[in-house]
């Protein structure tokens, strides 16, 4: 690991929040681009970061990985040397406007995400994806975003937040058998 790596992974560990995590990427240059009113949970800088863009108001949540790279030469190099030399494999990754990517989703090289797109957790992305709902291994689409809000706020013009309390009886009333 690199000297640039190293800091910016120890500082992103002591930086306690996901908004100011993002404004420390953005000020240090630690991607080619970090947009604005962002949220990164990570706390691990990826090899070949500036290969690395996103765009406003993007939330990754905690354990992306952005794999910007393979090793897959070091092998093939060892085995074929020296009659071929087989160069390290690279590409960029490229997220755009108004993207949520959860929890512990793999991002595959040469990619390009959104805008408007949700990434459910555990997903991996190994191809572009557009407008929408997406999750799996790989990750295909699901729905679009309308639909999600549609299903997961039916009643949005509503700013109450349910309780703790209530939010446990509805979770036992979901699973009553009978």
């Amino acid at each position: 690991m690199d000297w640039f790596r190293i800091r910016h992974t120890l500082a992103l560990h002591l930086i306690m929040t996901g908004g100011k995590r993002a404004e420390y990427i953005k000020k240090h240059h630690v991607f080619a681009n970090m947009g604005e009113n962002c949220i990164v949970m990570f706390r691990k800088v990826p090899l070949h970061s500036k290969l690395i863009s996103i765009g406003n108001n993007v939330r990754i949540a905690s354990n992306v990985t952005f794999v910007t790279h393979d090793v897959i030469h070091k092998m093939l190099n060892t085995k074929y040397a020296p009659e071929k030399v087989y160069p390290e494999f690279k590409g960029c990754i490229e997220i755009k406007d108004n993207v949520f990517i959860g929890a512990n989703t793999t991002v595959l090289p040469n990619v390009s995400i959104g805008p408007n797109v949700i990434i459910g957790a555990c997903s991996l992305v190994n191809k572009d994806i557009s407008e929408g709902v997406y999750a799996g291994v790989p990750a295909k689409y699901i729905c679009s975003l309308e639909d999600f809000l549609a299903k997961r706020y039916p009643n949005a013009e509503s700013k109450d937040e349910k309780s703790d309390e209530s939010l446990w009886k509805q979770f036992y009333c979901e699973r009553k058998p009978g």
